[in-house]
This record gives C-alpha cells, structure tokens and sequence, in this order.
C-alpha cells in the first residue's frame, strides 16, 4: 500500500471505506499567513534604520558641524528635550492642514460636479481653477494677512487654495469618463439627473477622487508649513513653519530637522488616512483594492 506524503496524518481503518486511506493535514504543517501590515511596514522600516544609521556613520565621520547637518541621534533627541512645543506646533499646523484638506475636499467635488454639468460650463470656468494651481501660495499669504489677518485662518486658507486643485482635476476626469453604455442604460430605464449622478457617476469617478485625495493630503501640509513662514504668528499658535524659522535664526539645526520630520509624518498619516478610506469603499468592487491586483 503506498504511503501517505511527509506531514500528513491518516486516520483509523474503521474510518475509511475498504482499500483507501483516509487522511488529514497535520496542524504543525499549516503556516500562518502573514499580516498584510506587517509586510508593508517592515520594508520601509529597514530602510529608514538603514539610512539613519548610514547617515549618522556619515556625520560623525567627516565631523560635519551640528549647525550644518545634524546627526539623526541628535534631532531624536531634540524630538524628546522639545517635545512640548514641538507636539504643540504639530497640533496647530494639523488643526490647519486638515481644516484646509477638508474644505479642499468638499469645495473640490462641488466645483467638479458643476464642470461636469455642461461642455460649456467646462469650457467658460475651468480655465480659471488653474489659478489656485498657478499661483504660487508665497505670492498669496502676504495678501491673506490684509484680508484675513495673520494667524490660523489665512493659514488654513493657504492649506486649503493649494490643495483644491487636484480635488477637482481628477473629480472632473472621473465624472467624464463613466461608462457610456451605462449612462444609456440608467437613461433607458428613465433615471433621472440626480440618480444617474448619484448612483453611477459619483461611483464611477471614486477611484479618481481618491486619487485626487492623496495628492491634497500631501499639498495642504506644504501648504499649511510653508503659509506659517509668512503669516504664522509666534505664540501659543505657533505652528512647525514658525519652529523651523526660530531653529534657523538660532542656529538650533536639530530642532529645525525635529520639525520637518513631524511635518512630513503627518503628511504620511494624512496620505494613510485617505488610503483607508479607500480599502473600505472600493475593496468590494474595484480591482486596485479588492486584492486582484499583485
């Protein structure tokens, strides 16, 4: 009788029908898969200890001044001897960056919805949401100041003028590509505007409005870090623009390093968030999250 594969297990003769051999996978054979967050956080964690610890090697071998290029040990502990204004900075320029990234969001969609309406809507207004695209936030923010006054408000309407564009540039290009055939389909069974929008157009352009999303994530951080170099104010408000430039004036490299660091992790968790949200909605339907995609 041939025997059974290494690893498996067969089962008593009185189960089994006469002249076969009944048999059952042993557990100690069975792996456990791997937890999808363990294999995107890993990689580049390796990285990121590889490259602090590459750059420290680096600093303290050429004795490269403090004042010019920290090393990584030093702004990490800098992260810890000024974690109290630090974590208060990154508090208000969060407050700012996801105020704006909100309103970009919602203002976004809006405007895009209202291009999609008509070719000639599309043709007369669109040119002109390429201003918040063009036109750089340095040449804006003095003005804010006049209009608004210096301090959260005109930096969460910097976070908000820069991140607005790619809302409504991938919001547009979703809403035009739907399905023709579909469109036909819903008008066939006499739908009307809103449901067509509603239930096929809007669900049709999310993978791009998500796309869009992203890209504001990132761009009302810059937006938020870079308006508070010009309109930021120095007090309790403070937020980590204003940290970055009293670590310059001082002299203090570490601290300005600290503050870039928070800036960007909350870019990341900002990127991360919109990311999530993507899995839930999209993970029942669309190919790049449903785990069809390698």
């Amino acid at each position: 009788m041939a025997q059974p594969p290494k690893g498996i297990q067969t089962t008593s003769a009185r189960a089994s029908p006469p002249g076969r051999v009944a048999v059952e996978y042993s557990p100690v054979s069975a792996k456990r898969p791997i937890s999808p967050l363990i294999v995107q956080l890993v990689p580049p964690a390796i990285v990121l200890i590889a490259a602090m610890g590459a750059l420290e090697l680096f600093v303290r071998a050429l004795r490269i001044p403090i004042y010019l290029a920290p090393r990584p040990s030093a702004v990490i502990k800098a992260l810890f001897s000024q974690s109290d204004s630090l974590f208060s900075s990154l508090g208000w320029t969060a407050f700012a960056a996801i105020v704006g990234f909100a309103a970009s969001g919602v203002v976004g969609v809006g405007l895009a919805i209202v291009l999609s309406a008509s070719p000639w809507v599309r043709r007369a207004f669109y040119p002109y949401t390429l201003f918040f695209q063009t036109v750089p936030i340095v040449a804006i923010a003095p003005l804010l100041v006049f209009w608004l006054s210096a301090g959260l408000i005109s930096v969460t309407v910097s976070a908000f003028i820069v991140s607005v564009f790619p809302v409504i540039a991938n919001t547009l290009a979703g809403l035009l590509c739907t399905d023709q055939a579909l469109l036909d389909l819903f008008q066939l069974y006499g739908a009307g505007r809103f449901a067509r929008l509603w239930k096929l157009r809007l669900p049709s352009a999310l993978p791009n409005l998500l796309t869009g999303l992203r890209i504001a994530a990132g761009l009302a951080v810059i937006g938020s870090v870079v308006s508070e170099f010009l309109v930021g104010e120095l007090n309790t408000h403070a937020g980590l623009g204003i940290r970055v430039i009293s670590g310059i004036k001082y002299g203090h490299t570490d601290v300005v390093f600290a503050a870039v660091l928070l800036a960007s992790l909350l870019g990341l968790a900002m990127f991360g968030m919109v990311n999530l949200a993507g899995k839930f909605l999209l993970r029942n339907w669309h190919a790049s999250e449903s785990g069809n995609n390698r």
